[in-house]
Formats: structure tokens, C-alpha cells, sequence
């Protein structure tokens, strides 16, 4: 039997990841295409980062970044499907990734990187040349990209997954006291790495696709 983790109060309201079997969410979720998939409400959405156990650690003690070993001089990238991050940190056994956090945004702070990110490689429907992506991509604080999505074992998807990469006054301003809530989910994760490949048995964080506004969409090129 799955033990869900206990649900942590931070500033008097309830965190704590709902999941669904694995088998019961493809439905709901389109097969190819540029889709932001995330457990999100009203107010948060939820993203996920695997670290080393020391900045883990701080972090859930702290609710911020900034302890054990966390640098802001590097780019720290955001994940919203769950099981990219599993493919990312290796169901959190890879070196320096054995510690899988959880992550509430603001859901007002979460639209405005992606309004304000600019896309890792060149897109010329948002520029006019390579140097004017260039020159954004130098003074950007935001990055996005998008990367295959993963099955539980590790196949690739044709469902593409964003990633956002924070760096300079976006990661500053993330780290210290931005986030709603910081959870360790690892015991989740290792729980469930065992079902990977028996798929009836899998259980993963419910997600679906997280609807923004229409020009949000354009500009990072979401597929409807």
C-alpha cells in the first residue's frame, strides 16, 4: 500500500501532492505536442527539482533555497511533469539528484517566466535574426525549453515538456521565500520506482494539461 506523505502547513494551509494510477491519466493526456502538463489549483502549480541530500535538506527545513551547497551563480531548471524528472535523476539514484523535491509556485509567479522566458534555441517566428535572439537570451534571467516527455521506463514521448531555467534576479528571487511550499518527496519516488515498469500498479502526482492565457501561449509556442 502506497503511503501518501503527511501534508505540510506552511503559514496555515495544506500542502501536499494528490496522485492517480499512471494507467488512468494517459486519457487525459495529449500523446504529441507542446503541452504544459502539472498538478496546478487556482493559486500554485507544482514543479519538481532533484538536488544532493544536503541542499534537499535545507531546503524543506528552510522552505527556501540558499543552504547546504545551493548556488546562485548557476541555472536551476524547473520541471513540471513528474515523470521528466524521473527520467532527468534516474528515479532519483543519479549522483547529486537522490533527493526529489517538490515545489508550489505561485501560479501568478509561474505565468510570468513563461512570459518572460526566452526560448534556449533560435526560433524565428519570435525573432527577426539569430543575433536578435542572441542579444535576448544574454539579458534574459528566464530560459525555456522544450524537451521530449518520458514513460515510466524511459522511452521518449512525442508529447514535448517544458523546462524552465531560472539564473541572476529570477533565481534570487526564487530561492529566497517565493515558493508557497517546499516538500521531499523522495520516499514517494522510491516507493514508485519499483512499478516503473508494471504500469497497473504505477502511481504518479495527477496532472493535466495547465491552461494560460492566449498570448502566454503564443509567445512559448503551446499547441492547442
Amino acid at each position: 500500500m502506497m503511503k501518501e506523505p503527511e501534508p505540510r502547513d506552511v503559514s496555515g494551509v495544506m500542502h501536499r501532492l494528490s496522485f492517480e494510477p499512471w494507467l488512468e491519466q494517459q486519457p487525459h493526456w495529449p500523446s504529441r505536442g507542446r503541452h504544459i502538463l502539472a498538478q496546478a489549483d487556482a493559486d500554485t502549480v507544482v514543479v519538481y527539482q532533484a538536488y544532493k541530500p544536503s541542499i534537499a535538506a535545507a531546503a524543506v527545513a528552510d522552505q527556501r533555497f540558499g543552504g547546504g551547497g545551493f548556488s546562485f551563480t548557476r541555472m536551476s531548471w524547473l520541471k513540471t511533469n513528474f515523470l521528466w524528472m524521473m527520467h532527468r535523476s534516474s528515479w532519483a539514484t543519479a549522483v547529486d539528484q537522490e533527493r526529489v523535491l517538490a515545489l508550489w509556485v505561485p501560479r501568478r509567479l509561474f505565468v510570468d517566466w513563461l512570459r518572460a522566458a526566452v526560448a534556449s534555441s533560435f526560433d524565428r517566428r519570435r525573432y527577426e535574426t539569430e543575433a536578435a535572439w542572441r542579444a535576448a537570451l544574454a539579458t534574459s534571467s528566464v530560459r525555456l525549453q522544450w524537451d521530449p516527455d518520458h514513460g515510466p521506463t524511459g522511452a521518449p514521448a512525442e508529447r514535448r515538456a517544458v523546462q524552465i531555467g531560472l539564473r541572476g534576479d529570477a533565481l534570487k528571487a526564487f530561492g529566497d521565500g517565493s515558493l508557497v511550499a517546499i516538500d521531499d518527496v523522495t520516499d514517494f519516488v522510491a516507493e514508485q520506482r519499483e512499478h516503473r515498469a508494471d504500469r497497473p500498479r504505477l502511481i504518479t502526482p495527477h496532472e493535466r494539461v495547465l491552461d494560460v492565457d492566449d498570448d502566454t501561449a503564443a509567445r512559448i509556442g503551446l499547441d492547442v
